[in-house]
């Protein structure tokens, strides 16, 4: 007797979606390159990101452990250690968590953010690198997270104010750059009054920095909001 043959995807397409729309951390053919956008033209970025970042957070010598949720490929979760930061990934893409096993030594979960699967305190920071404008509701991410890190929520995120968001958009249109179709861009000051309206009641001090400005520019990294990338630190002040 001859068995059938069936043909099974590696993620069905009922799977593709995330909040009942599709995201291309879904598609294999845009996480198989990931790697490897960081390692081209995107590397001088990430290095200034990198520094911006590393400057916020280790202002708070509280913080020896972090949760990094969005890790995707892990390409900043293996860098915390690098400043003495212990780090664990989180990513609701179950294709960029089979490269992220592969690359970092750290514990990973797969997992939503807006229903984060650890006890209260349970890291003493989180941090959300280009993430955070992929979630429909921006508040409840950042409760989870005032709930689940002890000490601080570290954001770094792509800036409104940057003419790249425009290059981005008309990209969009003719069907090219599908990274961001689903996206929300923020300027430092959009996103202070969303994290007004998540913790209210707390106190807390928040710091931001930017970058991403041209190689030309006199400046790589600045207190205006302005440049391709900004970084925000939300230091909570009321926890022992």
């Amino acid at each position: 007797m001859e068995l059938e043959k069936k043909h099974f995807e590696l993620l069905p397409e009922a799977q593709k979606n995330w909040q009942n729309r599709p995201e291309w951390f879904f598609n294999r053919a845009h996480t198989d390159t990931y790697e490897l956008w960081y390692e081209g033209r995107y590397k001088r970025a990430e290095v200034w990101q990198k520094k911006v970042m590393e400057q916020l957070v280790s202002k708070d010598k509280r913080v020896k452990s972090l949760l990094e949720f969005g890790c995707g490929t892990t390409r900043f979760t293996r860098w915390w250690k690098e400043i003495g930061i212990k780090a664990t990934g989180g990513d609701i893409s179950p294709l960029m968590l089979s490269q992220a096993v592969h690359l970092f030594d750290g514990d990973l979960v797969m997992a939503d953010s807006h229903h984060m699967p650890f006890k209260d305190h349970t890291f003493d920071s989180l941090a959300f690198i280009t993430t955070f404008e992929y979630y429909k509701d921006p508040v409840k991410v950042i409760r989870e997270s005032a709930r689940v890190a002890k000490y601080g929520i570290a954001m770094g995120m792509m800036n409104r104010n940057s003419p790249k968001v425009l290059r981005r958009r008309v990209q969009q249109v003719f069907g090219k750059n599908p990274f961001y179709v689903t996206a929300t861009f923020y300027t430092p000051a959009m996103l202070i009054k969303i994290i007004e309206e998540a913790l209210e009641g707390r106190d807390y001090t928040i710091e931001w920095s930017c970058t991403g400005l041209p190689k030309w520019f006199p400046v790589q990294q600045w207190s205006v909001p302005y440049g391709d990338f900004f970084g925000l630190y939300v230091k909570l002040n009321d926890v022992d």
